[in-house]
C-alpha cells in the first residue's frame, strides 16, 4: 500500500533541509509558522460541486470540504472524519454503517447530520454527470437515516471497498440548502464543513482559503490559510516560486523542471524539493468503435512498439519509470504482464503481429492528449510516442490535442480513437486501479465490459475484508488487461513538491491518494 510520510532525501545538497522540515525538528507554534501560504499548481479545478468532478479538482475539495472518513498522513485506511465510527454491520460487507460526531456544522451555519450526509451523496446519482464521481458508487443501493446521528449504507453486493469510496472526495459533504438535488451548483462558490472555508475564487486565478473555525476533524492546521493560484504555464509558476510570489509548488513540473529546481543553482535561490512515492500512471486507452484501434492485432502491434524505456529516459528524465500493468509498483497485487507477454519493444514482432491478421499496409491512427492537465512534458511524451511507431513503418501517428474541458467532452463523447490519460488513486486499493476502466460506462468513457473481471474476480475480490487476500483475483485482471490491449500502461511517476526553504510540511502533504492536504504547510520559525 501506500506510504507517503517518510522523510526522503533528496540530493546531497537539499539532503539537511528536507530532513529537518520532514522529521519536525523545527517547531511552528510560535511566530511566523502559521501565517498564510501561498501554492501555486497547473491542476486548476473543472467545477467546484463536487457531484460533477472526478479529476484534479479533488485537490481542492479535500480541504474545503469534509468526508465521514479520510486518509490522514500515514494512514492507508480509512480513518473517522465527519463520523466519530463507521463499521459493516453484516459478514458480506454489504451494509455499513456510520455514527456522526455530535454538532457538526457547515460553515453557513447548517447542521451537518445524516439527512445532509444522505443528501450529498444521493445528489451525485440523481445528477449523473458524464464526468461526475457516479461510478465509484456503482455498489451503493440506498442509504437509511434511522436517527439524525446514524446513517446506514445499503449495497447492492458485497464490497470492502466501499469504506475507502466514502474516504474520497467523491464523497464530500455538502450544505442541502445551498446544493441543489438535482442540479450542478454553478455559482463559483463553495459551503463545506472541511478544514478551510473558501473566501474566494476566481477561475483559472486563484482560491483564497482562511481557517474554517467550525471545522471539527482530524486536520491539524499549521497555517492561518492558504492562496492557491493557478498557472497555465509552469514556466512562469517557476518564476513565480524563484521570485519569492509563491511559497510552493504541487503538479505541473515537466522533468527538466524538477531537475532545474534539484540544481545547486536553485538551491542557492533558496528552493528546495521532497520527492514522494508515487502511484501516479500515464496509459493510452484504445476506442474500438474506431475502425483500425478494433481490432486486436492493431492494439497488440502497438504495445510490442512502444519503448517504454526510451520514452521515460528521453522524456522524463529519471522522474518516472516504465509501467507494465495498470496496477503500479508499490500496490498489493502488482504484476507486469504487459512485459511477461510482450517483452521488450520488438518492430519485428509487431509486424509479425500485423501481417498474420491481414494487415500488410502502416496503419493510419490519431493520438490526441489534453495540454493542461499533466504537465509541460506531455507534448514531448506524445511526440516520442508518434516517434517510435512512425519510424517503426507500421503506423502513421497524427497527433491532436486540446485543453482539458474540451478534451473531457471529447473522450467521454467516444471521440477520440486513441487518447492519453493520467490516474492518480481515488483510494489506496488495487481495486482502484481497476474497477474503474471496465463497465460500460467507466472512467475513460469507453465502454469495455471483460466478463471475467466484473462478474467474477471484482466480486470476489471485494468480498474481502483482508484486502491482501484478494491479491490473486487481482493479478488474473491484469492479465486480462494485457491479452485486450484496451488501456495501455505507460509509466509510473514519482511525486514532487518544490517550495521556499522555509517552508516545512511538504513531506506530509500529500494523502494516500495524492491529494495535497494544505493544512500541512507551515512556515519555519528557526532557521
Amino acid at each position: 500500500m501506500f506510504i507517503r510520510t517518510r522523510c526522503l532525501q533528496i540530493t546531497a545538497a537539499l539532503a539537511s533541509i528536507s530532513l529537518l522540515a520532514g522529521c519536525g525538528l523545527l517547531s511552528d507554534d510560535k511566530g511566523d509558522g502559521a501565517k498564510r501560504i501561498v501554492v501555486g499548481t497547473t491542476s486548476a479545478p473543472s467545477t467546484l460541486d463536487p457531484a460533477a468532478a472526478w479529476d484534479g479538482s479533488w485537490e481542492l475539495y479535500r480541504n474545503v470540504y469534509q468526508t465521514l472518513v479520510a486518509f490522514p498522513t500515514g494512514s492507508t485506511k480509512p480513518q473517522p472524519d465527519a463520523a466519530q465510527s463507521c463499521e459493516f454491520t453484516d459478514a458480506k460487507n454489504e451494509s455499513y454503517r456510520c455514527t456522526l460526531r455530535k454538532g457538526l456544522q457547515f460553515s453557513n451555519g447548517e447542521p451537518l447530520d445524516a439527512k445532509a450526509v444522505k443528501h450529498s451523496l444521493d445528489r451525485i446519482k440523481t445528477i449523473g454527470s458524464k464526468v461526475g464521481p457516479k461510478d465509484l458508487f456503482g455498489t451503493l443501493d440506498k442509504i437509511e437515516t434511522p436517527d439524525a446521528l446514524t446513517v446506514v449504507f445499503h449495497l447492492n453486493t458485497p464490497d470492502a471497498t466501499f469504506p475507502f469510496v466514502l474516504g474520497s472526495p467523491a464523497a464530500s459533504l455538502v450544505a442541502p440548502k445551498e446544493y441543489p438535488a438535482d442540479k450542478v451548483r454553478e455559482d463559483g462558490k463553495v459551503v463545506g464543513s472541511g478544514p478551510y472555508v473558501l473566501d474566494s475564487y476566481k477561475e483559472a486565478g486563484e482560491a483564497v482559503l482562511t481557517r474554517n473555525e467550525s471545522y471539527s476533524g482530524f486536520a491539524n492546521r499549521r497555517n492561518s490559510g492558504v492562496t492557491i493560484r493557478y498557472f497555465a504555464e509552469s514556466p512562469k509558476m517557476i518564476a513565480a516560486l524563484k521570485g519569492k510570489e509563491i511559497d510552493a509548488i504541487y503538479r505541473g513540473l515537466s522533468a527538466s523542471e524538477v531537475l532545474d529546481l534539484q540544481s545547486p543553482a536553485s538551491h542557492s535561490q533558496g528552493v528546495q524539493v521532497v520527492q514522494n512515492v508515487g502511484a501516479e500512471i500515464r496509459y493510452l486507452v484504445f476506442n474500438p468503435k474506431d475502425p483500425a484501434v478494433a481490432k486486436l492485432a492493431v492494439r497488440q502491434a502497438i504495445a510490442q512498439v512502444i519503448d517504454r524505456g526510451s520514452l521515460v529516459s528521453k522524456v522524463y528524465q529519471g522522474t518516472a519509470e516504465p509501467l507494465y500493468s495498470m496496477v503500479p509498483k508499490g500496490v498489493v497485487g502488482h504484476k507486469t504482464p504487459f512485459y511477461d507477454k510482450y517483452g521488450p519493444a520488438n518492430v519485428a514482432n509487431a509486424k509479425k503481429i500485423l501481417k498474420d491478421a491481414g494487415i500488410t499496409q502502416p496503419v493510419d491512427l490519431t493520438f490526441w492528449y489534453t495540454t493542461d492537465r499533466y504537465g509541460a512534458s506531455t507534448a514531448d511524451e506524445f511526440t516520442e510516442l508518434k516517434r517510435q511507431l512512425d519510424e517503426s513503418l507500421l503506423f502513421r501517428v497524427n497527433l491532436r490535442s486540446a485543453p482539458w474541458k474540451a478534451f473531457q467532452e471529447g473522450y467521454k463523447g467516444q471521440e477520440y480513437p486513441v487518447f492519453g490519460r493520467g490516474w492518480f488513486p481515488d483510494f489506496p486499493d488495487p481495486d482502484n486501479f481497476i474497477a474503474p476502466f471496465v463497465g460500460k460506462e467507466n472512467a475513460v468513457g469507453t465502454p469495455y465490459e471483460p466478463a471475467e473481471i466484473l462478474t467474477e474476480l471484482l466480486p470476489k475480490s471485494r468480498g474481502e475484508g483482508d484486502r491482501s487476500a484478494g491479491s490473486p483475483h487481482f493479478e488474473r485482471a491484469q492479465q486480462i488487461f494485457a491479452e485486450d490491449v484496451r488501456l495501455l500502461p505507460l509509466w509510473q511517476g514519482k511525486l514532487y513538491v518544490a517550495s521556499r526553504e522555509d517552508i516545512a510540511g511538504a513531506e506530509r502533504a500529500l494523502d494516500p491518494q495524492t491529494v495535497m492536504q494544505m493544512w500541512e504547510f507551515y512556515r519555519k520559525t528557526s532557521w
